[in-house]
């Protein structure tokens, strides 16, 4: 196929199945899947149809080619070298990261291959990650003379500091193996196994209730955000919330009597 045809093609493929799965396939792999303005408009929409579907479980967000993703499209932005564009093209690109955080399922970047700058946001950005031993990560704006300033926000919420730190002054490359150290990703594993353990993770997460995880996945974020006097007051009212609600009541019987539970299919 050739770069032309390619490009009429959907920047982002958009998939679900039975289980409630959404896939996210970043498909511009002509520009190493940057995040241009047409590829997060994309995600955008994407995120947002996923936000209002009841029967949606997981969300896996992926790519085409040999790169996960290589940050911002930066041809395009040098094409429009004013301010007010590049506020809206950094306030569009939060936007996109928020919407992660904020649906009510667990998001999961699958990263087959090169995750720099913006691309490495999105992995930070994403609940859950697993990686391919072909992966590498970096943080690399300072290269050209721009601070990765918004990559850093959800990375310095994923690994200590000065790690966090070291990686946006330097620019260096970390392998998947030293992402997973750092906890930028959850598990690792060779290239063509990715799929397989991402099925993995995906059947753990499907045999949750998905109220319950709701619940967690909100209170996880906005507690982290405050003190601890905060954060327990937050968490003490989710848990009382959470064990009244139908699964809570189910899974403890269960637990009771000693079997399996089944989760009411049409909990509200």
């Amino acid at each position: 196929m050739s770069t032309a045809s390619a490009d009429l093609s959907p920047p982002v493929l958009h998939t679900q199945d039975g289980r409630g799965i959404h896939t996210l396939t970043l498909n511009r792999a002509s520009t190493f899947n940057a995040l241009s303005e047409e590829v997060l408009t994309a995600l955008q929409s994407a995120l947002d149809a996923i936000a209002h579907d009841p029967l949606a479980r997981v969300v896996v967000i992926g790519a085409q080619g040999k790169a996960f993703c290589a940050g911002h499209n930066l041809k395009e932005m040098r094409a429009q070298p004013e301010l007010a564009y590049y506020q809206k093209l950094f306030a569009q690109c939060t936007r996109v990261m928020l919407s992660i955080q904020h649906l009510p399922v667990p998001v999961i970047a699958k990263v087959q291959g090169l995750a720099t700058a913006a691309g490495c946001q999105l992995v930070a950005q994403s609940d859950l990650a697993v990686a391919s031993s072909h992966a590498s990560f970096g943080v690399n704006g300072l290269d050209v003379g721009l601070f990765c300033a918004t990559p850093s926000v959800p990375l310095v919420r994923n690994m200590p500091a000065k790690q966090a730190m070291e990686m946006l002054l330097t620019g260096e490359f970390i392998t998947a193996d030293e992402a997973r150290v750092r906890g930028l990703v959850n598990r690792v594993v060779p290239h063509d196994a990715l799929d397989a353990e991402v099925e993995k993770l995906l059947q753990a997460l499907l045999s949750k209730p998905r109220e319950a995880v709701a619940m967690g996945k909100a209170l996880f974020y906005k507690q982290r955000e405050t003190g601890v006097e905060a954060a327990y007051q937050l968490a003490g009212q989710t848990m009382a919330c959470n064990m009244t609600h139908a699964v809570a009541q189910e899974g403890v019987q269960a637990f009771i009597d000693k079997r399996k539970p089944q989760w009411p299919v049409a909990a509200s």
